[in-house]
């Protein structure tokens, strides 16, 4: 039996799998973070213009 579990392999494929996963989305939060804030930093200049618009 412990001969039998020290070469079984077969979930090692799914467990790869699952880690390239989480690092693919550890590094698109990372790659998006900065954007975020460009974007919101865009929403607050059009809102300002907006409001000199309407004033």
């Amino acid at each position: 039996m412990l001969n039998w579990l020290m070469n079984e392999e077969s979930g090692q494929g799914m467990v790869e799998y699952g880690l390239i996963l989480a690092l693919i989305a550890i590094v698109a939060a990372l790659a998006l973070s900065p954007l975020g804030t460009k974007i919101a930093d865009v929403f607050k200049n059009v809102e300002g213009k907006l409001g000199e618009i309407t004033d």
